[in-house]
């Protein structure tokens, strides 16, 4: 999926994310919550393929991290709010 087809919800959950809302959960598919709800899974996969959102640090398989924005996604965020 190209970041141009993104959505209100996509540019939601970076924005939290950007917040500091965001976790995530580590393992072989990616789990998002934002405020302790689980985030749209799809969308979710859409924002880690386009390696967008990515844990706070390295972490084990099955632990949680905060999630962060990578360099790409402050970019993609930008373009979406401008």
């Amino acid at each position: 999926m190209s970041t141009k087809n993104f959505t209100a919800r996509h540019r939601s959950m970076l924005r939290a994310i950007a917040a500091g809302r965001g976790q995530i959960v580590v393992d072989g598919h990616a789990n998002l919550t934002v405020d302790g709800l689980w985030c749209d899974f799809a969308a979710t996969n859409d924002l880690v393929d386009n390696d967008l959102v990515r844990p706070a640090w390295p972490a084990p398989a099955g632990t949680v991290a905060p999630a962060v924005l990578t360099r790409g996604g402050v970019e993609t965020l930008a373009t979406l709010t401008a």
